[in-house]
């Protein structure tokens, strides 16, 4: 059987790889090269999607490998030389031009943002480089403030769209260098603010002054979502029923929308362990760990994480954007980096990136610090049904549900969202599979839980859940048109028999529950409603919070 020549190249192009990373494994032993080969076989079956993987030791390349299909359609082969879009993998790289113009002295990351976006409000004097750098701006972030102003997931969105409508905001999240919180808009505001201080076009300029001096000759930033640029992986979004397609909408940059190979992934992290002359400084200032307002510590440099795994020091990052999936992460003491990037959403690159580490970090494991969950102390049913309430956490706007379930006290985030909690002491227990703490404090006049996770803590109080049904004068209370005039937006929520049902033109219905004395939930964008009141009573608006923007206003208008 002859193939036709749009499948035989690229099968050519991917035995000729593969035979270069046979020889490429000659740092490896076979049982190691085996156990990470035996990693990714359920990626190389047919008509799946895969993905690249590249691992450096050394400073010599000793693994690299494709698996799959970078085109489902038209049955082309991911290879070492195709293209990811690496997603928050790339707001490294917009630090790293940060700190380039930072050494240079053209700007300073402690400068205030607003003297380079001097349209956005009077909260912006507070905000540093520094402060949207380590995520602690309290900036709204892009897509959660996004889907509240009605935007669909599919929806097109581009920096432009993100500063126009960030120009209308009044509040924040918290207070600058208070919190912690993964926030897309600050490395969007730092791509604008390369931009002013260069004069040139944010991708032009990452490309000459970043990617082509540290030699990642096949990277790019992509600001055109629907341009066609050669050896680029599609994405797929993995169902219950096959691979869907992902639509791309990701017109933006600065936090992500990156494109990048293995190799060039791995160059990047070299320089982590022997930086390129003359980039020493850079790379060293991109580890810089400042303390929260608290004290408290925050893990997030500029645009990578410091943290260990099997005791072992690592800079590492991940991303996710459509059915893309990336996990790229270095050793610097162990001279070890590991690169995957990935095309569909269940790739889970990071946890095999993890057990690539386990494989070769074998000598560190006697001694590393591993988390594991202790088998616990047994406790009565009656103990456990003690601490079983709803609590609420009036800052951050967060519901947590306490309950017992088969003998075991749960945790729940949301309906769908329950993790066993493994009792340690009479009132302490730990969240399974992880380090959280959880502690009940159940005979104070306030009944609270507060949840310990690193050096972080968060105190949520119990309260009575409003009874249903729902008194029809309380639902009549609550409907009405609730319009924001930060978003330029409104919500609309009726009444249906004896349960309320938000509307968005954009979003469709949508349940909304009355959880607790005027405070709401729906299931969308829509989803912490904090009704406000006046002095006689009546209501007169809402604060909005989802996970990633708080306390956004809404006016009633009925």
């Amino acid at each position: 059987m002859i193939l036709p020549k749009r499948i035989l190249k690229p099968l050519l192009l991917a035995f000729i790889l593969s035979c270069f990373s046979q020889y490429s494994y000659a740092q490896l032993t076979p049982s190691q090269y085996q156990k990470i080969d035996k990693i990714f076989t359920q990626w190389n079956v047919p008509n799946h999607p895969g993905g690249a993987v590249g691992v450096m030791k050394d400073g010599k390349l000793v693994f690299s490998k494709a698996y799959g299909l970078a085109s489902l359609e038209y049955l082309v082969p991911n290879t070492t030389d195709t293209r990811f879009n690496v997603a928050s993998v790339s707001k490294q790289f917009t630090a790293m031009g940060i700190v380039v113009l930072h050494l240079q002295g053209k700007l300073s990351v402690d400068d205030a943002i607003i003297k380079y976006m001097p349209k956005l409000p009077e909260y912006a004097e507070k905000i540093t480089i520094r402060h949207m750098l380590h995520h602690t701006s309290g900036l709204r972030s892009l897509h959660t403030l996004f889907a509240l102003a009605g935007w669909r997931a599919d929806d097109s969105r581009t920096n432009e769209d993100l500063y126009r409508i960030m120009q209308d905001q009044r509040d924040l999240n918290f207070e600058p260098g208070s919190e912690y919180l993964y926030c897309n808009t600050g490395y969007m505001f730092m791509a604008k603010i390369i931009e002013e201080v260069t004069g040139e076009k944010f991708t032009d300029w990452m490309k000459k002054s970043v990617f082509e001096p540290l030699g990642m000759n096949h990277t790019y930033v992509e600001d055109k979502y629907n341009r066609v640029v050669p050896d680029n992986a599609t994405s797929y979004y993995a169902r219950k029923t096959g691979f869907e397609r992902a639509v791309e909408y990701w017109g933006y940059v600065g936090s992500g929308n990156m494109h990048s190979t293995t190799a060039d992934l791995l160059v990047w992290l070299e320089n982590f362990t022997t930086p390129k002359p003359g980039w020493e400084k850079a790379f060293k200032m991109m580890l810089t760990l400042d303390p929260l307002t608290s004290g408290a510590h925050n893990d997030y440099a500029f645009g990578v994480r410091l943290d260990s795994f099997k005791g072992v020091k690592r800079v590492q990052h991940g991303g996710s954007i459509g059915g893309y999936r990336s996990s790229i992460g270095t050793y610097p003491d162990e001279k070890l980096s590991i690169a995957i990037i990935t095309n569909f959403s269940s790739a889970s690159p990071g946890s095999k990136a993890n057990k690539i580490a386990e494989i070769l970090l074998t000598d560190k494991q006697d001694d590393a610090k591993v988390t594991t969950t202790p088998k616990g102390i047994k406790l009565p049913t009656k103990t456990l049904n003690k601490y079983a309430a709803s609590y609420w956490d009036d800052k951050n706007n967060s519901l947590r549900t306490i309950y017992v379930k088969n003998d075991t006290l749960r945790y729940a985030r949301s309906g769908n969202n329950e993790t066993p909690l493994i009792p340690v002491k009479k009132n302490e227990f730990l969240l399974s599979g992880s380090s959280v703490k959880v502690r009940f404090e159940p005979d104070k006049k306030e009944k609270t839980i507060t949840v310990v996770s690193g050096s972080n803590s968060t105190v949520f109080k119990a309260f009575q859940p409003v009874s249903t049904p729902y008194a029809k004068e309380l639902l009549q209370s609550i409907a009405g048109e609730y319009f924001s005039p930060e978003l330029k937006t409104s919500y609309y929520i009726s009444i249906d028999d004896e349960n309320l049902i938000g509307n968005h033109t954009r979003h469709g219905n949508f349940e909304i529950k009355i959880i607790k004395q005027d405070v709401l939930q729906g299931n969308s964008a829509f989803q912490f409603v904090k009704l406000k009141r006046n002095k006689e009573g009546d209501i007169t608006g809402a604060l909005v919070s989802n996970s990633r923007a708080r306390n956004v206003w809404f006016e009633r208008r009925k």
